[in-house]
């Protein structure tokens, strides 16, 4: 194997503490031919797709990817903005702010960057440039509140593959979750709040999760028992009851069983049990996106509706919410114990040159 090196490397170049948030992604146009070459990346994941991988390949590429890619791309016109994407647009926030709130706190010796586990800006891209901006040491922070192997695991995969190539690694980091902390749980329960200052609270509150296949729960997956003590801790924040909101999931894919309760089959099944006010509000998702925005906002809606539903509200998602910059900013102090942000390297370049270093 050939190693990567760093030719912009200098011995009088500062070291620096490197913060890298990562979400899922998200395809650069609403378009059938932007969305194949997105879809076929994160649908080739094996950590999505615990098929075999021959069996896989032929569903995929002969089947999945001649359909879903025009779907998915009605689907994201639905929700695209001038600047792109709903999840490009908060996440380039989150980080703009995030590195606005560390900066003040520890000045240039910390650089900031975001990436998308598929799609662009790939996670390979942000991390070689801030190993050329300075950084030995680096922070990843998957903005998925709940572990799951399907996000957060894929994620340690793919900076664990950057690094397979790489002659100098970085020391690193990695929050794998957060899904008790008392800082999310306090935001989320206040997002609540708050819209429930102008709203009428609903006779239903559902926490609805992005699904996965019960399989990766049976094998030893901490995501389902992670997101219901999510809604459990929000829940009593609130002072809830066990009969004022519930747990589901949205968002399965295939005909294999799937985490239940499905959020879709729950909004149609409540209004004949007397449920004819729901707001949802999706715990697991940092920032909205087409499974927030379209799914839920709009055709979940529909559902519950049609079922003979009278009021449907959805709760947007923490995004660059202030509470939500604090959050991160929070767990990224955490992880930087021990670590300096200035350094003094005048000795380290008098030494190097003295050595025969060029640079």
């Amino acid at each position: 194997m050939k190693y990567q090196g760093s030719p912009s490397f200098s011995h009088k170049q500062a070291d620096k503490v490197g913060v890298l948030i990562t979400n899922l992604g998200t395809p650069t146009a609403p378009t059938k031919q932007a969305l194949r070459p997105y879809l076929k990346q994160f649908l080739s994941d094996p950590r999505v797709v615990e098929i075999p991988r021959l069996i896989w390949w032929m569903i995929l590429n002969l089947v999945i990817l001649n359909i879903r890619p025009k779907r998915s791309a009605k689907a994201y016109e639905t929700v695209w903005e001038e600047g792109g994407s709903p999840l490009m647009i908060h996440t380039v926030n989150q980080s703009k702010a995030l590195e606005g709130k560390l900066k003040a706190k520890y000045g240039e010796g910390v650089e900031v960057e975001f990436a998308m586990r598929y799609g662009q800006p790939s996670v390979s891209e942000k991390i070689e440039s801030l190993l050329q901006s300075g950084v030995r040491k680096l922070i990843v922070l998957p903005l998925y509140p709940q572990y799951c192997a399907s996000t957060t695991g894929s994620t340690f995969d793919a900076v664990a593959e950057d690094f397979m190539s790489r002659r100098w690694i970085p020391e690193l980091r990695f929050i794998n979750q957060y899904n008790d902390h008392e800082q999310y749980i306090n935001a989320m329960a206040n997002k609540i709040r708050e819209h429930w200052k102008t709203n009428p609270q609903a006779d239903k509150l559902i926490f609805s999760y992005h699904g996965i296949p019960k399989r990766y729960l049976t094998n030893g997956d901490p995501y389902h028992c992670q997101c219901y003590k999510t809604s459990r801790l929000i829940a009593e924040n609130l002072g809830l009851s066990e009969g004022q909101y519930m747990t589901t999931f949205q968002s399965r894919f295939g005909r294999e069983e799937w985490l239940k309760p499905y959020t879709d089959h729950t909004l149609k099944a409540l209004p004949e049990k007397g449920v004819k006010s729901v707001q949802i509000v999706c715990p697991g998702f940092s920032a909205d996106c087409l499974e927030t925005i379209e799914e839920i906002g709009i055709e979940n809606r529909d559902y519950f509706l049609e079922a003979g539903g009278e009021n449907y509200q959805y709760i947007p998602a923490l995004n660059s919410d202030e509470s939500h910059i604090e959050l991160m900013t929070t767990l990224v102090d955490t992880n930087m114990a021990g670590w300096k942000t200035t350094h003094d390297n005048s000795n380290r370049e008098s030494l190097a040159k003295a050595l025969g270093a060029e640079k």
